[in-house]
Formats: C-alpha cells, sequence, structure tokens
C-alpha cells in the first residue's frame, strides 16, 4: 500500500507542474503604418489652383477632437428622443444582440467543463443479481441439485487523470481564451447593431427630407404648368412650354414613388433591428421633424495601432487565435500516455441482511495509464490539423487589423471629403434657386424661352435633393466612423 501511495503523490506532482506541451501563445507582432491621417480639413472657402478644397493655414481648427467620451453614446449628442429610445430597445430586445448574448453564456459553460477536467471523476452503482442453475446443468452434475444464489453491490468508482503534459490545461487555456474571444464578439455585436440603428435612423430622415424636396418643387413645377395651360386654354399660350411644363411635372411626380418604396423600408429595418414586426413603428416614424442632425465638425487626431488592436472585432480576433494555440497543445498531449489513479469503494454482499457488515465492505486504489501506441497517424494527423488552423487564425488576426484600419481610414475620409461637398452644394442651391426666379421673369416679360425655366427647375429640384443627400451622407459617414472606432471601447 505504501508503494501504491508514493506512485499516486509521485503522479499528482508531476500533474501539478507548470510544463505543458505544444506552443506558448504570444500576441503577433504588427508593425503600424506610417501614413499621414486621411485628413481633407475643415470646411473653409480656400481652394487649390483646381478648385479643390484646403484645409485652412492660418485659422485655428474649431473641429471637435474625437474621444471615447465623445463617441460612446455618440447618439446622445444628436437630442434626438426617439433616436435614443430606438438604441435602447433594439440593445433590449433585438434577436441578433440576444442570441450573440447567448453564445457568451455558452463559452462560460465550456469554460466550467473545462476546469471540471482537473477533478476527480466519481460514479456510484448498485446492483442486485439472483442466479440459478439446474441439477442438470454441468456446474451442479456432481450434487444433482438445483442452486439458487443472490449477489448484492454497491459503491462508488473514482478516477483522477494527472495532467503530466498539459493536454488539461491547455484546454483550459482554449475555454478561457474563446470565452475572451466571445464577450468581445458580444461588444461587436453592440457596436454594430447601434451604429446599424443610427444608420438606417438618418437614412429615414434624408428620404423623408428628399421626399419633401420632391413636393416642394413637384408644387411648383404645377403652379408653373397650370399657369401655362390656362393661358394656352385662352388662346394666347405656348402648346410647347405646355406640354414641356408637363412632362417636368410628371418626371417629377414619378420619382417620389421609390422614395415612398426606400421610406416603408427603412422603417421595416429599423423594425427588426429594435425586435419587432414591421409595420408596428410607421405611427412613430412617419413624419418628418423640423430639424436636422447635423453636428459641429469633429476631426481625428491620429490612427493609432493600439487603437485599432482594442477593437472588438480585432480582440475576437486575436483572442481565438490564442485559444487555437492552445489547441495545438491539447492535440499535442494526444501522443503521451496519460496518468490516472483509479479507486472504488463499495459493499458487495451474497445476503441482503449482511450487506452493510463491516465484512462486505471493498475497497482498491492504485495508478494506472494509457498510452496510444499505434492510430495509424490520426493523432500527428490531428495535430497537423490544428497546427494549420493556427496559422490561418493568425493570418485572420492580421487581416482583422488592416481591415480596422482600412474602415477608419475609410470612413474618415468620407467624413471630411464630404463636408467639402456640402459646402459647394449649398452654393449651387442658393444658385439654382436665384436662377428659377430670373428664368421665370425673363420668360414672363418674353426676353426668354421657357426652355430656361425648365432647366432651372430641373437643376433646382436636383440640386436641391443632392443637398438633402449630403446632410444625410455627413451623418451617416460619421456614425461609420464611430464604428470603426469601435464604438469608443478602443480609444
Amino acid at each position: 500500500m505504501q508503494r501504491i501511495l508514493m506512485c499516486c503523490g509521485l503522479l499528482l506532482a508531476a500533474g501539478c507542474g507548470m510544463w505543458a506541451v505544444g506552443p506558448d501563445y504570444s500576441e503577433p507582432e504588427i508593425l503600424a503604418p506610417e501614413a499621414s491621417t486621411p485628413d481633407a480639413g475643415y470646411p473653409t472657402t480656400n481652394k487649390t489652383a483646381t478648385g479643390e478644397f484646403r484645409p485652412a493655414e492660418t485659422n485655428e481648427d474649431p473641429r471637435v477632437v474625437l474621444t471615447a467620451e465623445r463617441i460612446r453614446g455618440w447618439w446622445g449628442q444628436f437630442n434626438d428622443e426617439i433616436l435614443t429610445n430606438l438604441v435602447e430597445a433594439a440593445v433590449s430586445n433585438n434577436l441578433t444582440f440576444l442570441m450573440a448574448q447567448q453564445r457568451l453564456v455558452q463559452a462560460r459553460w465550456q469554460l466550467v467543463g473545462s476546469v471540471a477536467a482537473f477533478m476527480p471523476k466519481v460514479t456510484m452503482d448498485g446492483t442486485y443479481t439472483r442466479s440459478g442453475a439446474h441439477r442438470f446443468t454441468s456446474s451442479r452434475a456432481d450434487s444433482g441439485r438445483n442452486h439458487h444464489g443472490d449477489l448484492w453491490s454497491s459503491g462508488f468508482d473514482a478516477t483522477w487523470e494527472i495532467d503530466v503534459f498539459g493536454g488539461t490545461r491547455r484546454a483550459y487555456e482554449a475555454a478561457d481564451a474563446q470565452l475572451a474571444a466571445a464577450e468581445c464578439t458580444l461588444e461587436q455585436a453592440w457596436v454594430t447593431l447601434t451604429s446599424e440603428i443610427g444608420r438606417q435612423y438618418i437614412s429615414l430622415r434624408t428620404v423623408q427630407e428628399r421626399l419633401r424636396v420632391a413636393r416642394a418643387n413637384l408644387k411648383l413645377q404645377s403652379e408653373t404648368y397650370d399657369i401655362l395651360k390656362s393661358r394656352l386654354d385662352s388662346g394666347i399660350g405656348d402648346e410647347l412650354a405646355v406640354n414641356q411644363a408637363k412632362y417636368n411635372v410628371e418626371q417629377t411626380r414619378a420619382g417620389i414613388p421609390n422614395l415612398l418604396a426606400a421610406e416603408e423600408q427603412h422603417m421595416n429595418a429599423l423594425a427588426i433591428l429594435v425586435g419587432t414586426m414591421p409595420g408596428s413603428l410607421h405611427a412613430l416614424l412617419g413624419e418628418l421633424p423640423d430639424r436636422d442632425w447635423l453636428v459641429a465638425p469633429q476631426r481625428l487626431a491620429e490612427i493609432r495601432l493600439d487603437a485599432m488592436r482594442a477593437r472588438p472585432d480585432v480582440r475576437a480576433a486575436e483572442r481565438a487565435l490564442a485559444a487555437q494555440v492552445a489547441a495545438v497543445g491539447v492535440a499535442e498531449s494526444q501522443l503521451f500516455p496519460k496518468f490516472y489513479i483509479n479507486g472504488s469503494l463499495g459493499l458487495d454482499s451474497a445476503e441482503a441482511s449482511k450487506f452493510f457488515r463491516r465484512d462486505s465492505f471493498i475497497a482498491s486504489i492504485g495508478p494506472s495509464f494509457r498510452w496510444p501506441i499505434f492510430q495509424g497517424g490520426n493523432l500527428v494527423a490531428n495535430m497537423k490539423v490544428e497546427e494549420s488552423k493556427m496559422d490561418e487564425a493568425a493570418l485572420r488576426y492580421e487581416l482583422a487589423v488592416q481591415t480596422a484600419y482600412e474602415e477608419t481610414r475609410n470612413a474618415y475620409s468620407a467624413y471630411t471629403q464630404e463636408y467639402h461637398r456640402y459646402q459647394s452644394l449649398q452654393g449651387a442651391v442658393a444658385a439654382a434657386r436665384a436662377a428659377v426666379d430670373i428664368s421665370n421673369d425673363l420668360y414672363k416679360n418674353g426676353l426668354a424661352d421657357f426652355n430656361n425655366v425648365l432647366d432651372a427647375q430641373r437643376s433646382l429640384l436636383t440640386l436641391e435633393e443632392s443637398l438633402a443627400i449630403s446632410r444625410g451622407t455627413i451623418t451617416v459617414d460619421l456614425i461609420a466612423l464611430y464604428k470603426a472606432l469601435g464604438g469608443g471601447i478602443c480609444l
């Protein structure tokens, strides 16, 4: 017995060591790019020789610097109660986000399961057997008598694997990294959900503003058509001008159904995002508020490598890599022997009345091992598969960092450039409105034909719609920049 206990102690001591087969994880090194931030500068009247905008060289930049505090809860800066309520409802009810929460719960229980591998496994069983042998059977032939017997047994069996080569520890490392990856994935789901709410909401309001513009221009064009038609009916009008005014009106009217369809799509998308049935938000979202969502210009001081690596999706990729490195160790540990301490404790009796007596007590304890000597190359192949997955996970992590840089640079460039486009469109709309008034006066006084009026009205509709789209695009691009920066989590 002393020898057995000594062997068990040696196995326990070996299992408690810190060494484990397989590679130890270290976060890969990625070089930061030296490219400057794609900043077009804040909107000014300064232009280059080719007419493009450039940052002011002497004036102080009035833009607000983007910080984590400003980005977290970014929807609050719009002071829109409807938008805030939509975000809160989505976080509570969005089905995709709720599924991400369940995946986190699953990862937590998987970690609990990996911890259980360190513990001894104990089972309890009990049996009752009644056996009989006839007098003519071979076992009773000599006695010539029938025989019946009972056997009562019950007890505990225990097996404890000693983690000599660290396979269990590597499995725990993998589960722990997978849990961290699930937490990061949930954070990324929150960033994606809130930004999508903002994008759909601003896109909806932009479509509704375009509808307002189209209807206002339709009214203006209809008034012109009615005047021309009345003059023609009085015998003093121009039939060509009437027909030109007519197709101008119908062309504007033909664009409204597409906008109404887009309005419906955005409202239904928002309903899905907040976890409700499409059509349930129409009463809330159907009316365009008398306001806009253009906030003060903002700028990004720099794009830091540590900020990109802190993005939830990048951190999820990094933790997935750590889990896969540990999985290589788990696969490699299958090549080595496994050591166990086995034991049993129970009662065994042929008579029920004597089952609980001391003489019925049985017990055993001792070490054992199992070593897969030949498996046809299966274990080595499995280890090579896990190593290839590790290399793939490393590439996926590097790609995640590159993608983070790409999304951030693209979003910031689009946001800053759109401000310059918007400034040009403002001047164009003002000129178009003046052109409509002038062309109408000239036509009424017989100093110009109706084509000037027609062109001016068309240009006004096109430019006013472009201005409305640009205002919405600025805000959508800003929300995309918030998303690219991890919703403020990574700054």
